[in-house]
């Protein structure tokens, strides 16, 4: 039990996918301008995250690794997670319509998102069991939801503050990310 506490502490906070590890900056910059669209494309990363992982160590642990083609994982894992996105963006296509067209083209960018990937791999490259990777992937997905509302909510409150010219749009963005990596670097001590 100590180590699933230490996995999800150190997935969430200490190596944070988003601000440590810089995977997923894509999504994470473009659609962190709005707080109620950011926790949304956040439940839909832990959603995929979650299951991608279970997925990926399930076939990794039971076909991949007795079968002896390990060095196949990669294509794998990106068949798995394209198909596990194309299932959440149809049922957000039939059922959150709003958020649907909120997310635009990020959701099915959540395909290419490397956080993804990479927590199968990381998963895949630390042996962890079943729920060793479940955990993992679930507290990843938690920081990158943690990180992108963090950002939206100061974006949102950036908005009316008086941004030298040089500064405005992207710039700021980058600069506030980055100040909230090294904030999320102090946790690094926890660990």
């Amino acid at each position: 039990m100590g180590k699933l506490i230490i996995i999800a502490v150190s997935s969430c906070l200490v190596s944070n996918v988003v601000l440590s590890q810089f995977l997923g900056i894509c999504s994470f910059v473009g659609v962190s301008t709005d707080v109620k669209t950011s926790a949304g494309m956040g439940g839909a990363v832990v959603f995929v995250i979650t299951l991608a992982s279970a997925v990926a160590s399930l076939i990794y642990n039971y076909v991949l690794t007795p079968l002896g083609i390990t060095y196949l994982k990669t294509i794998v894992f990106i068949v798995v997670i394209a198909a596990l996105v194309q299932i959440v963006e149809m049922f957000m296509h039939k059922c959150m319509v709003g958020l649907y067209n909120a997310l635009g083209v990020y959701l099915p960018l959540i395909t290419t998102n490397c956080a993804v990937l990479g927590v199968a791999l990381t998963n895949a490259q630390n042996n962890y069991n079943f729920v060793e990777s479940v955990v993992n992937g679930f507290a990843t997905a938690l920081g990158y939801c943690i990180a992108i509302i963090l950002l939206a909510g100061i974006r949102e409150h950036m908005e009316g503050n008086d941004v030298p010219h040089s500064f405005k749009g992207m710039p700021i963005v980058l600069v506030t990310a980055a100040l909230m990596s090294i904030a999320f670097f102090g946790f690094s001590g926890m660990m």
